[in-house]
């Protein structure tokens, strides 16, 4: 049997498709060798690569299960559907044979293959500007990095393959955990080849959804940030400096002064999400098409509600933990926008609203038109609130941050400092800047990376065991332990070769 990863890494997954950026066709038809002739076979190469993301094991739009519910900010009363199987993500009481895992794992690795096979083979067609195959190989490190990162934060030493593996000897000799020094170094080295290709700084008009410059700089700030926080490497000071230069970069590259002149609720607009200057990368899903349209609004809406979607709904929707609600500040208009009390009787709960489409075009199917924004610029602006607060440059950290707050309508830091029960709930700027992260970019999978950055193993352990269990419903906060700073190495992968595909400590 083969492994997961590795059984990826042999298919040619080509996408031998549609000119359409969207539309992908049986990615098998044809062999590898036979595939890569001219220059729009790469394209469409590099065109599945981005299609393998929208699916909801990867990072599209529904992959929640693997992020939100993981936090404190969503999860499920419901421990029976599905063999229980979903319920154990918010309940911190993962198995290594959750299937759902399994599957998780696997789309990024089939992502990471597509890319893989894109860089092995551009060399042999001909191109008549090189700036177009610079451009292609661009785009497949990318998103290769971009895989890696989320691997890397979830599993910690993972295999690390960079080029296509052609044979049964090659997929065994790549079976094996690299250090996690090693991923950051292969992520690194990709984003900045990125930054030195021919790609624009924003990606306009049809192209709205592939990878830019700015892109790259947000995402290499976020890789240095990270590590500066969770790598073990006597670097951390430098990665702090790397961070701020990289998503300095990124926010000087904006179209707009200060956030506050972008409206929140424009940002998720469906209208708007060709022009809205804050989106930096997104996943783009095609409105009113039954199979490239997005489901998000629909399915987070709950009984007895049409906020979201036309159509109907008659489950809880996209269920948020009371420890959020009481985590919203009176008077945050993003409150307003983002969650909403349904009162049917089978829900009598909150439920998520920030992703809606209730058009026409949209439908009583719910074929919305909602791209999942995978980086904006609210985002960018906390991480260099976060950067300069552990730099010690406070005074820049409060600027940033006050900027998103003024958006939101909130007092700036130095008056909601004054605010006893500000202080109370947050009583450094650190916690105050994680909580402006949380209600800002809550339902975007950001939460539980932000949760890793700020504690340690047992620190976080501390902080989730000393909420309120009353407002996580079913999900046991007693569960949670060290082990959750990671994922446990899916079994199949693990009882394959328990040496090189060694176990993550506590499963």
């Amino acid at each position: 049997m083969k492994r997961i990863f590795l059984a990826i890494a042999t298919c040619v997954v080509l996408g031998s498709c549609s000119k359409d950026f969207l539309n992908q066709s049986d990615p098998n038809a044809l062999s590898v060798s036979d595939y890569f002739a001219t220059e729009n076979d790469v394209l469409l190469a590099v065109n599945g690569i981005y299609e393998a993301l929208r699916s909801s094991n990867c990072i599209g739009e529904n992959s929640g299960l693997f992020y939100e519910e993981r936090s404190d900010n969503t999860g499920r009363n419901d421990n029976q559907s599905n063999s229980g199987e979903p319920f154990q993500f918010n309940d911190f009481s993962l198995l290594p044979s959750n299937t759902y895992l399994k599957s998780h794992w696997a789309a990024m690795y089939e992502t990471i293959s597509r890319a893989n096979v894109v860089l092995s083979n551009i060399n042999s067609v001909t191109f008549t500007s090189s700036s177009t195959k610079l451009g292609y190989e661009a785009e497949a490190k990318y998103l290769r990095a971009l895989m890696y990162f989320h691997l890397v934060r979830q599993w910690g030493a993972v295999p690390l393959v960079t080029k296509q593996l052609k044979t049964s000897d090659e997929v065994t000799a790549y079976t094996y955990r690299v250090a996690d020094t090693a991923v950051y170094s292969q992520i690194i080295a990709d984003l900045k080849d990125v930054l030195d290709s021919p790609l624009p700084d924003f990606q306009t008009d049809a192209n709205i959804g592939r990878v830019s410059k700015a892109a790259a700089n947000g995402l290499l700030g976020q890789v240095y940030l990270t590590m500066s926080q969770t790598i073990e490497d006597g670097q951390s000071s430098q990665h702090l400096q790397d961070a701020k230069t990289y998503l300095e970069a990124c926010y000087n590259m904006r179209k707009f002064g200060v956030l506050s002149e972008i409206a929140y609720t424009d940002v998720f607009s469906v209208a708007k999400k060709s022009t809205c200057p804050e989106l930096i990368m997104q996943i783009v899903y095609k409105q009113g098409d039954a199979t490239y349209s997005s489901s998000i609004a629909a399915n987070n809406q709950a009984a007895g509600e049409t906020v979201n979607s036309q159509k109907t709904s008659t489950g809880v929707g996209g269920n948020v933990t009371g420890d959020l609600v009481d985590d919203y500040e009176d008077g945050d208009l993003r409150k307003t926008f983002s969650i909403r009390y349904a009162n049917a009787a089978n829900v009598k709960d909150y439920f998520i609203t920030k992703f809606r489409d209730t058009t026409d075009a949209a439908g009583v199917n719910g074929y919305g038109g909602n791209d999942w924004i995978l980086m904006r610029y609210a985002d960018i602006i906390l991480m260099l609130a976060e950067v300069n607060n552990d730099l010690g440059n406070t005074t820049a950290a409060i600027g940033y941050l006050d900027q998103v707050r003024a958006r939101a309508g909130m007092p700036d830091y130095e008056t909601s400092s004054q605010d006893a029960n500000y202080v109370a709930k947050y009583p450094t700027l650190k916690l105050a800047i994680l909580h402006e992260r949380r209600i800002e970019l809550a339902f975007e999978n950001h939460r539980m990376y932000d949760l890793l950055r700020a504690f340690t193993a047992s620190g976080l352990v501390t902080y989730f065991q000393s909420k309120d269990q009353s407002r996580f419903g079913n999900a046991k906060l007693s569960n949670i332990s060290t082990k959750d700073k990671y994922y446990p190495i899916p079994y199949d992968e693990y009882k394959l070769n328990p040496t090189g595909m060694y176990q993550n400590e506590g499963y």
